[in-house]
């Protein structure tokens, strides 16, 4: 198997079980454990307070003492035993501690696949992120279809049994051979050892970080009311699911094309980019709070995730050592898609209640600042291209 092809196969393995776990597993654990929906948003709270710690101090410390290939066989059988000390769970108090468990190694392997990839990037052993990451959306998708058909046959029940089902496949194939590299042990001088700290001394990526942890949490109301949202204006409940993959269909379209399209571009202007589509998402979902408009709105996360994740990434491979690349995504990871997320879904459930489109509109407060970071980003990427031709002329 090539290396294009291999990073492809485990993208799409892995999203196919993100896409049951991210929209469905708070509603298994209601429907078939028998707890409270406020029972269950604490259980997932406390989760992911332990996937942002599991990313940013777990996850780099490994690799630190471990290959690529073995951390993602250390995760991925975490994740299974994880899922099958489920079974037995049956008290909110079990379903917390396994939960718990279940995030400190599941949410870990998306960061681990995105180091992978960027040290795949950096060795020039694969040629296209994002013709790769493409493949990821995918999964989230068809499995989204067909998960819909066979809860509809089978219960809720079969929510359980397809994660497991999706899991046991990405472990078996995380044992099957890979590129040779991510099976070198890193080698790490003690006496040059620094902390994940240390990244802020690389040029630029407290601003980088800043921008995407905002671009991220505006996706809160999204993720957590989007749902309810499309009810509350009436869309029809058969097609509310097709409505929620068109943001993931724009993803995918995105990453097809980004490598190609979009790999000329900055760092800076790309989060420039995404941090307007953002704006405008949000802002044409309070305006037009219709079924049409909301559609429309969905296409723009091909800017206000992809792009912007994309973005990350280029910054990643083309300024961070790929020693440092497991800090940066574990700080990425922590920040980004844990703990700021976590803040705005707060506060966007405090808008929802006054008025559900405040919660959307609420999401202004991260994309515009970091519009505004990003233009001057992109600036301070200007001047260093002048001096850097000017230097070159001499």
């Amino acid at each position: 198997m090539n290396t294009q092809r291999w990073m492809s196969t485990h993208f799409f393995s892995f999203f196919l079980t993100w896409g049951i776990f991210l929209p469905y597993w708070s509603g298994w654990m209601i429907q078939t454990k028998g707890i409270t929906v406020s029972e269950a948003s604490l259980i997932m709270s406390i989760g992911l307070v332990a996937r942002g710690l599991s990313t940013l101090f777990a996850f780099p410390y490994l690799l630190e003492r471990v290959s690529n290939k073995v951390l993602l066989n250390i995760a991925g059988m975490g994740t299974l035993a994880a899922l099958l000390c489920y079974i037995p769970a049956d008290s909110f108090t079990a379903l917390l501690i396994v939960t718990v468990v279940l995030h400190i190694f599941y949410p870990t392997l998306m960061p681990a696949l995105d180091s992978v990839a960027g040290v795949l990037v950096q060795c020039k052993q694969l040629k296209h992120y994002g013709k790769s990451r493409q493949w990821g959306s995918i999964g989230f998708v068809s499995v989204g279809i067909l998960l819909t058909v066979f809860t509809g046959m089978f219960g809720d029940d079969v929510i359980f049994w397809a994660l497991l089902l999706g899991i046991s496949c990405f472990v078996a194939l995380s044992f099957t051979n890979g590129p040779e590299i991510l099976s070198k042990k890193p080698q790490v001088n003690q006496s040059l050892k620094v902390n994940i700290f240390e990244l802020f001394k690389t040029k630029h990526f407290l601003v980088v970080l800043i921008i995407v942890v905002l671009l991220q949490a505006a996706h809160a109301a999204y993720y957590n009311y989007g749902y309810i949202f499309l009810q509350e204006i009436h869309a029809p409940i058969y097609i509310i699911g097709v409505i929620i993959n068109i943001a993931v269909i724009a993803e995918i379209i995105f990453f097809s094309m980004a490598d190609k399209r979009f790999n000329q571009f900055s760092p800076g202007t790309l989060l420039t980019l995404a941090a307007a589509g953002s704006s405008l998402r949000w802002i044409l979902v309070y305006t037009f709070p219709n079924v049409v408009v909301f559609c429309i709105a969905q296409t723009l996360h091909a800017f206000s995730f992809a792009m912007g994740h994309y973005a990350f990434m280029k910054y990643l491979t083309t300024n961070i050592p790929h020693t440092r690349i497991p800090k940066a995504q574990g700080m990425y990871s922590a920040f980004a898609l844990s703990w700021s997320t976590a803040v705005f879904t707060i506060f966007g459930g405090f808008l929802y209640e006054i008025e559900p489109r405040y919660a959307f509109i609420g999401m202004l407060a991260c994309s515009l600042p970091a519009m505004f970071i990003s233009l001057g980003y992109r600036k301070l990427e200007e001047e260093k291209d002048v001096l850097v031709t000017a230097e070159a002329r001499k």
